[in-house]
């Protein structure tokens, strides 16, 4: 059995650098670039990748489902470049797609570091991950950013850990909550939510506070320190400023 990993990438050369060598054991390497205007395409070529290139949607499924589309491998691992995958879950991945059995996909645990910590608590971990699957056997339904892969079969569990180290600083963080958020709003807009007194109450007041309070003291996310508090702080907000985003978008289109 064959293993593909797929990842797209946009400016991620500084992760490239480092994740790209750690994938040797791999069979194939499917790398999709997405209009980076830094050397991410060239880092990627030179590891040996299968390279594309195509527009930077910003529903990042759209690529991911792409990239899925060019693998030839019987089993197939989508990665992102902030993540990255320790020996002993390599060692498991080799084993667990050599053996006949009843799993057509595999989920695995997710570590997610916040500025050089690895957050144990406020629902951070074990953020469960579907990520191994059997080719033809899984797809995206690319309508939300950050929507699962639907399987056809039954689904197993990985014992090892992967990495996650999606924010290193604070300044990177909010350039990633401005892009999130953004598509959040426009999701809503497309679901049709409107600005109403009801919403104004559950979008800016219920549903943060019952985020932040259910993370940071039901699931202990104190216990994480700085970086947890942040977490939690900024988990709430993104539910308040995807909702004023969406209150902009109204404005802006009936101003025209």
């Amino acid at each position: 059995m064959k293993l593909s990993i797929t990842i797209i990438g946009h400016n991620e050369s500084s992760h490239l650098k480092e994740l790209l060598p750690q994938l040797n054991w791999a069979d194939e390497i499917v790398y999709v670039d997405c209009e980076s205007a830094d050397d991410s395409l060239e880092i990627a070529r030179r590891a040996g990748c299968r390279c594309f290139q195509r527009p930077n949607n910003p529903n990042l499924n759209v690529n991911k489902a792409f990239a899925v589309k060019q693998a030839t491998g019987d089993w197939i691992f989508y990665l992102d470049p902030d993540e990255r995958i320790p020996p002993a879950l390599a060692e498991e991945i080799r084993e667990v797609i050599q053996q006949p059995g009843r799993y057509v996909a595999f989920q695995v645990n997710r570590r997610n570091h916040y500025f050089g910590r690895w957050l144990r608590y406020g629902s951070q971990y074990p953020d469960v991950q579907l990520r191994l699957f059997r080719k033809g056997h899984a797809y995206f339904p690319q309508q939300h950013v950050h929507e699962k892969l639907v399987v056809r079969g039954r689904i197993g569990h990985l014992q090892q850990d992967m990495l996650h180290y999606p924010y290193q600083t604070i300044s990177q963080y909010f350039k990633k909550f401005d892009f999130y958020t953004r598509f959040e709003a426009h999701y809503l807009l497309q679901q049709g939510v409107r600005i109403t007194a009801w919403n104004n109450l559950r979008y800016l007041f219920w549903i943060p506070f019952g985020r932040f309070f259910r993370r940071y003291f039901i699931k202990m996310g104190f216990r994480d320190g700085l970086p947890g508090f942040f977490a939690c702080t900024f988990d709430a907000m993104n539910v308040i400023v995807r909702y004023l985003k969406l209150w902009e978008l109204y404005k802006n289109r009936d101003a025209v």
